[in-house]
C-alpha cells in the first residue's frame, strides 16, 4: 500500500502510543491506554512458517509493519509475574567476577532500560555490571549497527582468506592490509605454513568478528542481544532452539535476515529452560516464546535511526571543526551498507512548518519488495529490497580503542578494561551524561576526558577559542534522538487546529497506517 493512501487511515487509529505499555486485557482502562492483544495474542502460533497465519514468520514475512508494530508492544510491554518476569541470575547473589549478570538488574520491560525519550528504544538505565556502573546506551538505529559490523567482517575475512590463497600459491609469506568501508583494522601477515600472525591487527579480535553491541564490543547479534537481555535483566529464558544449534557449531539466517555461523563465529548460547525456577506443581512460565524473540529483533532492526536537528551556521562551522582536529578518523561520518535488510527507512529532521512538539518531521519510505500471489489467498510476501543504503551522521569506526586511563573500567575480578568501541554519536544531542559509566556531565567535559590514542585530537579541542568549542558543542547537539509516538510524520502529520492539541493530534511515526489490515490495532 502506498503511503499517499493510507493517510486516510489514520482517523480510524485513535489509540494513543506511550512508553511501558500495561496490557488492556489484563489492565482495562476507559482511556484504552495500553496494549490491545493479551501476550499469548501476541505470541499468536509460535514460530510457524509463512503459511501459518499470525505465526511469527507468517507476520514478518506477509505484513511485516504489523511484525514491527507488535515487536514495540513487546519491548514496551510490563510483564507480569505470572508472565515469569523476576529475577534470574541467582537473584543478585554469587561469583559477581565470574558472571557480572549478577548486577544486571531485575526490570519488568525492556523499556525500563531503553525507555528515553517517552515511547521510544531510548536510554537511561543503569546497572552494576560492573564495579562504576553501566548506563544503557540508545538503540536507535540498532539493525544499521548490526549490518554495518557484519559487512565489516565479512569484507576482513575475505581479505584473510585472498591473503591465505597467496601464501599458498607463492609458498612466501604474505602480508596483507585489512580494511572495509574505508576505515583501517591493521595488517595480518600469513607465513608459508598458513599460520595467520595476527598481532598486528587494529581494534578487531584476531577472529576478524566486528561486535557491535555493548561498550566493550561483546555481542554479534541483535538476537543474541535479545535473549541475554530478557534473561539477565527479566528472568526470562529464550530457549531458542536454532541458536542453540547453531552455538554448537551450525547455521541459522534468523527471520531477520541475519546469519549466525558457529563455525565461524563463537555464539551466545541461549539459556536453558529452568523448570526449578517454579513451585511444584505449578506450570513452568518463565520460559518465553520463540515468537517473542523474533518479534524483537525484527522491530529492532528496523528501528528508527537518530534526527537531525535545527543546523545553523554555528553549527556548521563545529561540524568543520570535528573534522579539522581530527575526530573524524575514529568518529567517521557516514558509512555505506551493501545490503539493506530494513523494510523501511525513516528520515527525522528539524522543519519547524511541518513539524510539531520539538518541530521535528520524519518522512518514512517503504524498502520492500512485494512477491507475486502465490496462490495461497495469503497477502503477498513483502521481502526486504536488499538495495545499498548510506548511513549518515553515525560517527563511528566499529573499532575498539584505548583512550586513556580516564575512560578505563575497573571488572569485578580486579582487572581493568583499557579499550572500548568507539560510541557512535548519533543520538549524542540528547543522550547526557555521557561515558559507558555516566561520569561525564556535559559534551565539553566528555571530549576533555579522552586521552590515549585521541590524546591529540582532545589537545587541539582543548586549544580551541570558547567560541569554537560551542560551536563543536553546537554541531553535536543537532545529533538527536526523540519521542517516535510524539514526531509528526507523513504518515501521520498531526493536526494543529484539533481540539485537545497537542495532548491530541500532534502527530506520529504511524507504521500502523501501514498493516494489510489498518482497523486491527495492536
Amino acid at each position: 500500500m502506498a503511503i499517499k493512501k493510507v493517510l486516510g487511515a489514520i482517523a480510524l487509529l485513535s489509540i494513543s502510543l506511550r512508553g511501558q505499555l500495561v496490557d488492556q486485557t489484563k489492565s482495562p482502562n476507559p482511556a484504552k491506554e495500553g496494549i490491545a492483544k493479551s501476550l499469548s495474542e501476541e505470541i499468536g502460533a509460535g514460530r510457524g512458517d509463512w503459511n501459518t497465519p499470525n505465526s511469527s514468520s507468517f507476520v514478518i514475512a506477509r505484513d511485516p509493519f504489523r511484525a514491527i508494530r507488535r515487536g514495540r508492544q513487546l519491548f514496551q510491554r510490563k510483564f507480569q509475574r505470572l508472565d515469569g518476569s523476576g529475577p534470574y541470575n541467582r537473584d543478585g547473589s554469587g561469583d559477581i567476577a565470574a558472571d557480572n549478570g549478577i548486577g544486571a538488574g531485575s526490570s519488568d520491560s525492556c523499556s525500563a532500560c531503553h525507555g528515553r525519550p517517552r515511547g521510544s528504544a531510548g536510554f537511561g538505565g543503569d546497572v552494576a555490571t560492573r564495579p562504576d556502573s553501566r548506563d544503557a546506551p540508545h538503540l536507535f538505529g540498532l539493525g544499521l549497527k548490526e549490518m554495518l559490523a557484519d559487512e565489516i567482517t565479512a569484507e576482513l575475512r575475505d581479505w584473510r582468506r585472498l591473503a591465505i590463497t597467496e601464501a599458498t600459491l607463492s609458498k612466501t609469506a604474505v602480508t596483507r592490509q585489512l580494511s572495509s568501508k574505508g576505515i583501517s583494522y591493521g595488517r595480518i601477515t600469513v607465513r608459508p605454513d598458513l599460520v595467520v600472525d595476527t598481532s598486528e591487527l587494529e581494534g578487531v579480535d584476531a577472529d576478524l568478528r566486528v561486535r557491535p553491541f555493548f561498550h566493550q564490543g561483546g555481542t554479534i547479534s541483535i538476537r543474541e542481544f535479545v535473549i541475554g537481555a530478557m534473561n539477565a535483566e527479566m528472568g526470562f529464558q529464550s530457549a531458542d532452539a536454532e541458536l542453540t544449534a547453531a552455538a554448537k557449531g551450525g547455521r541459522m539466517v534468523t527471520l531477520s535476515g541475519m546469519v549466525l555461523d558457529g563455525k565461524l563465529d563463537k555464539l551466545e548460547m541461549p539459556p536453558a529452560a529452568d523448570t526449578m525456577k517454579v513451585a511444584m506443581g505449578e506450570p513452568v512460565r518463565n520460559q518465553m516464546a520463540t515468537a517473542v524473540v523474533d518479534y524483537l529483533e525484527f522491530y529492532l532492526l528496523n528501528y528508527l535511526k537518530p534526527a537531525v536537528y535545527r543546523e545553523t551556521v554555528e553549527s556548521r562551522m563545529g561540524r568543520a571543526t570535528l573534522d579539522r582536529i581530527g575526530c573524524t578518523s575514529c568518529h567517521v561520518a557516514d558509512l555505506q551498507i551493501d545490503r539493506d535488510r530494513r523494510v523501511a527507512d525513516v528520515e527525522t529532521t528539524y522543519d519547524a512548518e511541518r513539524g510539531n512538539l520539538n518541530n521535528l518531521f520524519a518522512t518514512a519510505a517503504t524498502r520492500f519488495t512485494a512477491s507475486t500471489p502465490d496462490g495461497t489467498g495469503f497477502p503477498v510476501v513483502k521481502s526486504p529490497s536488499l538495495q545499498p543504503f548510506l548511513v549518515k551522521n553515525i560517527f563511528t569506526d566499529f573499532k575498539r580503542h584505548d583512550l586513556g586511563p580516564n575512560f578505563n573500567e575497573r571488572n569485578y575480578d580486579g582487572t581493568t578494561r583499557t579499550q572500548m568501541m568507539t560510541t557512535a554519536l548519533w543520538g549524542v544531542g540528547s543522550t547526557g551524561p555521557y561515558g559507558h559509566d555516566g561520569r561525564s556531565i556535559n559534551l565539553h567535559e566528555v571530549i576533555l576526558r579522552h586521552g590515549g590514542e585521541a590524546q591529540r585530537a582532545r589537545d587541539a579541542y582543548a586549544g580551541l577559542t570558547t567560541g569554537e568549542q560551542r560551536n563543536l558543542q553546537d554541531f553535536l547537539q543537532t545529533l538527536i534522538v526523540f519521542p517516535p509516538d510524539d514526531t509528526a510524520s507523513n504518515l501521520d502529520p498531526g493536526d494543529k487546529s484539533a481540539p485537545g492539541f497537542p495532548q491530541v493530534r500532534h502527530g506520529s511515526i504511524r507504521l500502523t497506517t501501514l498493516f494489510n489490515v489498518t482497523t486491527e490495532i495492536e
